[in-house]
């Protein structure tokens, strides 16, 4: 399988999410799930069936964290420099509008657009890959194509 880019922060994220999970959200479901049991009968058991359920999320975003991490390549973004690659912060602005905004390219698994972490394989993150200071890009997206001048690229 391929290997999946995160960086230290992304890593260490899902490491401590699932280290919760095993820890904290695993045991307390458990012991819900025989509560539960001890009411009677399991067919009409409302809190019995909200906790298998629950139990079910758990175990499958245990999974997918143990697989994340299992593929996972660390990458340093203060190791970088150059053109914008994985890790890069880009300040950009957009031409039409004069807005100016701040992603850092990251692995998908620690992308969040409200945080400014941009999913690496998002139309704009394409568009910036390969780029410099001074370059501008043109974006296609649901709303219409967008144009983004680069102002600044930076590895912390």
């Amino acid at each position: 399988m391929d290997k999946i880019p995160l960086t230290r922060a992304g890593f260490d994220k899902l490491d401590a999410e699932l280290k919760h999970l095993k820890t904290v959200e695993r045991p307390a479901i458990i012991r819900a799930i025989a509560e539960a049991r001890e009411h009677g009968d399991l067919s009409e058991n409302a809190e019995y069936h909200s906790a298998k359920e629950k139990q079910s999320f758990i175990e499958g975003r245990v999974k997918e964290l143990e697989g994340v991490i299992s593929l996972a390549d660390v990458i340093d973004p203060t190791k970088l420099s150059g053109t914008i690659k994985f890790g890069a912060t880009v300040g950009l602005v957009d031409e039409d509008t004069d807005e100016e905004k701040t992603y850092q390219i990251v692995g998908e698994y620690e992308a969040d657009i409200e945080s400014g972490k941009l999913n690496m394989k998002s139309p704009l993150s394409r568009a910036l890959i390969g780029k410099d200071e001074g370059d501008s890009v043109e974006v296609r997206t649901p709303g219409g194509t967008r144009s983004y001048e680069i102002l600044s690229i930076h590895y912390k």
